[in-house]
């Protein structure tokens, strides 16, 4: 496939700034990856050495950039520089396609949580993707059961469409994956599920909590 190159970006918010992770972000990502729901609900390994989070910061995340594969940003706090969690787009490959597609990827430092930081970073990328990238149909995926990640997604303005059976395979077991999705006209900036600026759709599906 022909790369694009992307030059990598910094996006700004009132609290926030995003800008793609460097080497020296290491300690710090290794720090907030030991928690262990992000190791239960993302795809870092498990368990998370420094060498791990040297291995992301240092290598995969400007390869990302550069081959257009991943745009992955840390998310820092404007007052004390401190990392807040991580935001990126993956699975890039239907970007420059007819489909014009991408995913939207998360996690958020333990301590940093509950402030309203994911949604805030999200919105900044999401506003990017569409109007820079043009970007016409933003997925969001999380394993079923991540309650977290489904209500960052709701507040977004995110439409779950529903359940892919058998989809992800995590120590050699087959999990359910939820599906969403956003559209550019869904973010109108009207008030939506629990005070977010989206549209208040209605999920394609019904929701019902997850047994498993």
């Amino acid at each position: 496939m022909q790369t694009r190159d992307m030059e990598p970006v910094t996006l700004t918010t009132e609290r926030l700034v995003l800008r793609p992770f460097e080497p020296s972000d290491a300690p710090a990502v290794h720090a907030a990856c030991q928690e262990p729901g992000i190791q239960r609900w993302t795809a870092v390994p498990s368990p998370y050495g420094l060498a791990d989070a040297e291995q992301f910061t240092g290598t995969s995340v400007p390869e990302g950039w550069r081959d257009d594969t991943a745009y992955d940003f840390a998310v820092l706090t404007r007052a004390d520089g401190a990392l807040a969690g991580a935001m990126g787009l993956v699975r890039l490959d239907r970007l420059r396609t007819p489909e014009r597609q991408a995913e939207l990827g998360f996690w958020t430092a333990k301590e940093r949580r509950g402030r309203g930081y994911t949604v805030e970073a999200a919105r900044a990328v999401l506003r990017w993707a569409f109007d820079d990238l043009g970007v016409e149909r933003m997925e969001w995926h999380a394993e079923a059961g991540n309650e977290g990640s489904r209500a960052v997604a709701r507040k977004l303005g995110f439409r779950m469409e529903g359940t892919l059976r058998a989809k992800l395979v995590r120590e050699g077991t087959r999990r359910d994956v939820w599906i969403g999705s956003l559209l550019p006209s869904d973010l109108a900036g009207q008030p939506g599920p629990s005070g977010s600026r989206g549209p208040a759709a209605l999920d394609a599906t019904p929701y019902l909590p997850y047994p498993g």
